[in-house]
């Protein structure tokens, strides 16, 4: 596996520069923005990256592998994460020029670019990896309800939604809860999460009878942490993606969970004729399916409110915590300190 120290990364978004199609950039950036030289994106070459996702002051957009050279950029970082996973054939010729120059390849795609034969050939010729983040270990075993067992607190992200925010509010409630001198760890079950934090599995690239072992093991590895703040996948209510969100909540029998929406969000992503649920519905639903296996409360609402002013964002918290009598906040805008103050309590 490509090392996760003195990275230098170049990220491929090429056209698709926003928060939510380009999410794995921007989350790298947010998180990991003194490994990130520079952007490859032809559509936005030139501009100012700041002043389209919020973030990455000084990090230049550039069209070429051969543009970044001069920074002496060790990886190519595919930075999208599509529906269905698949490579975009206009990027190949990225990957091949990125491997030609001696840079690996960190991919968080269905496909696994190891598995394609030019760039398997191209990357032992120039003695590079690929690092296919969404493999899976092979040692993933068939849930058994063993989380509930350990002594860690277990917090889960859910959501309203895929693509709203559960990584980064499970980061940010580990990192606030490590400067309040926790013994927290974030875990990572999306390629995006592994990138950050270098370790994980992508619990959607898993066989379905072995999700809930999946997020089982991640538990049950991480035990001799206090308190474990664990990304979500997908929604509950999604026709895509239920299955990953059902099999993490059996797995790593959370005690606590934190409902992550989007305010402006009115239909699930890509999927226009199905529409938001209502928080207390949603909270509700989550409670009583987690039940059977092991019992356990939301206990804050993590509101992403991109695009809105602060004033308004404000007003959509008052709003939410009076509809839902739980604390609420936006982690990126206002930070997390109201969840910690709830799961303190709950710490062993």
């Amino acid at each position: 596996m490509y090392s996760m120290t003195n990275r230098r990364l170049v990220i491929l978004t090429e056209g698709r520069l926003d928060v939510f199609s380009a999410k794995t950039a921007v989350s790298v950036i947010r998180y990991r923005k003194e490994d990130v030289v520079a952007l490859i994106d032809r559509v936005n070459a030139g501009k100012d990256i700041e002043s389209i996702i919020g973030i990455g002051k000084g990090i230049p957009i550039v069209s070429t592998i051969a543009e970044t050279l001069h920074l002496k950029p060790t990886a190519l970082l595919i930075g999208i994460a599509p529906p269905g996973g698949m490579l975009p054939a206009e990027w190949r010729k990225h990957i091949t020029d990125a491997l030609i120059n001696k840079l690996h390849i960190i991919s968080g795609l269905h496909c696994h670019l190891d598995d394609d034969p030019e760039f398997c050939k191209l990357a032992h010729d120039h003695q590079r990896e690929i690092w296919d983040v969404r493999k899976p270990p092979e040692d993933i075993p068939l849930g058994s309800g063993k989380a509930k067992e350990t002594k860690t607190l277990r917090i889960l992200t859910v959501g309203s939604d895929c693509n709203i925010g559960k990584m980064v509010t499970s980061i940010e409630i580990a990192n606030a809860a490590k400067k309040r001198g926790f013994n927290a760890c974030f875990v990572a079950t999306g390629q995006t999460g592994i990138m950050i934090d270098g370790s994980g599995i992508a619990v959607d690239h898993v066989i379905s009878d072995f999700i809930s072992g999946a997020a089982e093991k991640l538990v049950i590895d991480r035990s001799h942490y206090h308190l474990l703040s664990i990304e979500g996948q997908g929604t509950i209510v999604h026709p895509a993606y239920s299955g990953v969100t059902l099999g993490l909540l059996h797995g790593a029998a959370p005690q606590g969970l934190i409902l992550c929406h989007q305010p402006t969000r009115k239909t699930l992503r890509h999927f226009a004729n199905f529409p938001i649920l209502p928080l207390p519905y949603l909270i509700d639903l989550y409670e009583k399916l987690a039940q059977p296996v092991h019992p356990c409360k939301v206990i804050g609402i993590s509101l992403n409110c991109f695009g809105m002013t602060d004033h308004d964002a404000l007003q959509e918290i008052q709003k939410v915590e009076k509809e839902t009598k739980l604390p609420a906040t936006d982690p990126i805008k206002f930070g997390v300190n109201k969840f910690i103050d709830g799961i303190r309590p709950l710490l062993p």
